[in-house]
């Protein structure tokens, strides 16, 4: 299982979007939650590397939370976040001995490249899908590895892969190859079996069984594939893919264990989330708003809303930095937290 081995690792009104006031943001000036809440996750930036945080594949989730805010407000203020963390860390190609990390980063530089214009962010995409690649074999059918020690095929890996891949492919004129490995994962994937009869998704595999392993349902792998699918989509036209991740979606929006009180909730949170797993609350509502965005009507704002509400009025300082549970009192603060929240308001707002 993925994750739990690395747990451990490494003033004025504010109005959240569909119009509702939720309260102050405790400084002298108007302010959204989104962009106090990037204030502060900023606070966690290292000049000296280009990181937000002190963990790799974190620091690439936090870095795009930062350029999706600036996305939906133009404001440009930390734009400077992106060539320095491009230039400081491209000795190595944002290639890491897990997959899922390189992935992280690689789709951090297809969102700089549709900021700024720079090919050169492009290409690094291109050179991390194609290492990516690389750990794709016909063992249980196909699917990339979790890490160069090949011993495990899950869920995330794959599901950045195909986000990755589609993404390129609408970006690349006249592309077939990225496209054709974009088609190649979603339909291993989707006959993985680690899509559940609950359609939810599990962590991964058993390498000796090829099926399911019934590892935790983490809010990250019910997220991060419904944008893979909108990408799909726009590569394609075919309406299936978002006919499929909407079912997902539903899914992941009302099942009790995931969302107990109606707030979304990880596994990990009735004990020890450790370094990992905050970051996953903010990657499923990012590929959530991606859905939502797509589809006539929008039919997930209200869930969207009810977290953002429930978070902000719960789970914050009065410094506007936010905790793990989004339904209950703010534990402590920390950069992945802080990403996960920024996260949610960019996509409620």
């Amino acid at each position: 299982m993925k994750r739990l081995g690395r747990l451990a690792r490494v003033t004025a009104a504010v109005v959240l979007g569909l119009g509702m006031t939720i309260g102050t943001a405790g400084t002298a000036s108007a302010a959204t939650p989104a962009s106090s809440g990037a204030a502060v996750l900023m606070q966690s930036y290292n000049s000296s590397t280009g990181l937000i945080g002190n963990a790799w594949w974190t620091s690439a989730v936090a870095l795009s939370t930062v350029m999706t805010y600036r996305q939906a407000t133009g404001d440009t203020t930390y734009d400077y976040a992106i060539s320095t963390a491009f230039n400081d860390q491209k000795s190595g190609n944002f290639e890491n001995a897990y997959m899922d990390d390189t992935g992280w980063w690689a789709l951090v530089w297809i969102q700089a490249y549709d900021i700024t214009g720079n090919a050169t962010y492009l290409q690094m995409a291109e050179t991390d899908a194609t290492y990516m690649h690389g750990y794709w074999d016909a063992t249980c059918g196909g699917g990339i590895y979790w890490s160069t020690a090949k011993s495990y095929k899950n869920a995330i890996a794959n599901e950045l892969f195909l986000q990755l891949t589609a993404a390129i492919h609408n970006r690349v004129p006249g592309d077939s190859t990225y496209l054709g490995w974009a088609n190649s994962e979603w339909s291993w994937f989707n006959g993985s079996g680690m899509i559940n009869s609950s359609h939810l998704i599990n962590d991964g595999i058993s390498m000796s069984t090829c099926h399911n392993n019934g590892a935790p349902v983490w809010s990250y792998n019910q997220g991060v594939p419904l944008g893979g699918l909108v990408a799909m989509y726009k590569a394609t036209g075919d309406q299936t893919f978002l006919t499929t991740a909407q079912t997902l979606a539903n899914a992941s929006t009302t099942n009790a264990a995931l969302n107990p009180a109606g707030i979304l909730t990880d596994p990990c949170e009735s004990g020890d989330c450790g370094g990992d797993g905050p970051s996953f609350k903010g990657a499923y509502v990012r590929g959530l708003g991606a859905l939502n965005a797509a589809l006539t009507g929008h039919p997930y704002s209200a869930y969207l809303s009810r977290q953002a509400t429930s978070a902000y009025a719960t789970d914050r300082n009065p410094l506007d930095a936010y905790g793990l549970h989004w339904g209950r009192a703010i534990d402590s603060t920390d950069a992945a937290r802080q990403q996960s929240a920024v996260d949610l308001m960019n996509v409620a707002s």
